[in-house]
C-alpha cells in the first residue's frame, strides 16, 4: 500500500513538473539582455527604455522587444512586448541551423525608434514613431544587392527601395556599383491604412516592403 503511495505521489509531481516546464516555454523565459537603448520616445522630455532579450532556454533561442515608457512619477511602464518582430538565431524550419543573421540593432533619433535588420543580400531600417498610444511604422528603407558570386564586383547592381508609409510614396532605384548615375528609377503609390503597429509586426514582414 505504501509503495502505490509513493508511486501515486512520483506521478503527481512529474506531472505538475512537466507542467511547469510547458508554461515556462509558453510564457517564454526572457533572462538574457542583448540590447539595450535609452532616448526619449514619447516626446514628453523623459528618457525612455528599449530591451532586447532572448530566451536561452529555449532552443530555438527567441528574442522580445519591450518598450519602456516614462510616466509623470518618473518610472517606466511597458507599453509593447512583442516576440514577432525578431527572428529567432535557430528557426524551427532550419532544424538546428541558425538563421545567419545578426540580431537587429535599435536606436532613438528625435522621437523615431528605428530598427536596423540584415536581410538576404543586403539590409533593411524600420522607422516607427509614437502616434495615438501606438508605435506605427512610418519609414522602410531597403538597400540589397545581386551579387551571385559571394563578393561584390564592378557589375553588382544595388538597389535601393524607400517607402514612406505616412504619403505613400514607394521608390526604387537601381545603381551599379561604383557609379554615381541611376541605371533606373521607379515610383509607385501604395496605400496602407492604418499604418503598421510594432506589436503587429513580424519579422516576416519585410517581404512585403
Amino acid at each position: 500500500m505504501k509503495n502505490i503511495y509513493l508511486c501515486f505521489v512520483f506521478i503527481l509531481i512529474s506531472a505538475q513538473m512537466d507542467l511547469f516546464a510547458q508554461n515556462i516555454k509558453h510564457k517564454g523565459y526572457y533572462t538574457y539582455q542583448v540590447r539595450e537603448e535609452k532616448g526619449d520616445l514619447n516626446n514628453d522630455g523623459k528618457m525612455d527604455k528599449i530591451l532586447v532579450k532572448m530566451d536561452t532556454i529555449d532552443e530555438t533561442r527567441p528574442l522580445i522587444l519591450q518598450i519602456f515608457l516614462s510616466r509623470p512619477n518618473g518610472k517606466l511602464t511597458l507599453a509593447v512586448s512583442s516576440t514577432k518582430i525578431i527572428e529567432p538565431q535557430y528557426p524551427v524550419e532550419n532544424q538546428g541551423k541558425p538563421n545567419e543573421y545578426q540580431i537587429p540593432d535599435f536606436f532613438i533619433e528625435k522621437g523615431i525608434l528605428t530598427m536596423w535588420s540584415e536581410i538576404k543580400g543586403g539590409n533593411i531600417t524600420y522607422d516607427f514613431k509614437y502616434h495615438n498610444g501606438n508605435f506605427e511604422l512610418i519609414n522602410v528603407k531597403k538597400l540589397t544587392n545581386n551579387a551571385t558570386k559571394g563578393y561584390i564586383d564592378e557589375n553588382t547592381i544595388f538597389t535601393e527601395t524607400r517607402f514612406n508609409l505616412i504619403t505613400g510614396l514607394r521608390t526604387e532605384t537601381d545603381e551599379k556599383s561604383g557609379s554615381k548615375k541611376a541605371l533606373s528609377k521607379r515610383k509607385k503609390i501604395v496605400l496602407i491604412r492604418p499604418l503598421p503597429k510594432i506589436q503587429d509586426f513580424k519579422f516576416s514582414d519585410k517581404k512585403l516592403y
